[in-house]
């Protein structure tokens, strides 16, 4: 029934559309945020000040969605969860994007377990994929964990990060990455299948001073 309703709101324009989602969903919705014509179903939706959410893409099936000040997701992403509650694992099924940063197009996440992105961090290309879940053989059952994106890095196209991946702050995965880890070292560039560092990063990069977040 709900999704049912928000194809409906579809054919609305976003500021009454916006009114509706608030009074019948319980989002919070910053009237300076946009969605535009994408589907958006989660049992939280925080958007604040700026933050935009583009065309055609589908967000079903998390605890909580939350785009803080300036951030952003593109066109086209496929971003699903599975409700905590179902469970009782532990796990929080969310995607959390800080402010600034950005999801370009294109992307698949499975929000199983919660995804952060960092502020002032790009998710840039296309066709990455952030994958929480998996089979664990040695119980035969699925298991879920956190993959974290830190601050001010940057995600080549295709790349692929599985549970338990981080890339630490002021860091780049480089295109067709495959990060399976967590790292701790900043200002290097990851890269491989599986990811390992291939390089350093100059502290005075100034992709790593910027204050504005999205890069035309």
């Amino acid at each position: 029934m709900k999704i049912v309703l928000a194809l409906l709101l579809l054919v609305l324009p976003w500021r009454l559309r916006r009114l509706v989602l608030q009074a019948c969903f319980g989002y919070d919705l910053d009237p300076q945020s946009s969605v535009g014509f994408s589907i958006v179903l989660a049992k939280k939706v925080v958007l604040k000040d700026r933050s935009r959410i583009g065309h055609l893409t589908v967000i079903r099936g998390l605890d909580e969605l939350r785009l803080s000040t300036n951030s952003r997701i593109g066109n086209l992403n496929w971003i699903t969860g599975f409700p905590s509650s179902a469970d009782g694992s532990g796990r929080r099924s969310a995607l959390l994007i800080e402010e600034h940063a950005a999801i370009t197009h294109r992307h698949l996440l499975d929000c199983s377990d919660s995804v952060v992105i960092g502020k002032f961090s790009t998710v840039a290309g296309w066709n990455s994929q952030f994958i929480t879940h998996s089979i664990d053989l040695n119980i035969a059952r699925q298991t879920a964990k956190p993959i974290r994106i830190g601050k001010y890095c940057f995600v080549g196209s295709r790349s692929i990060l599985v549970k338990g991946a981080e890339l630490p702050d002021y860091s780049v995965l480089a295109a067709g990455g495959v990060l399976t880890e967590k790292f701790t070292e900043s200002y290097c560039i990851y890269g491989g299948v599986p990811a390992r560092k291939v390089g350093e990063l100059p502290e005075e990069a100034k992709y790593f001073g910027r204050n504005v977040g999205y890069i035309n």
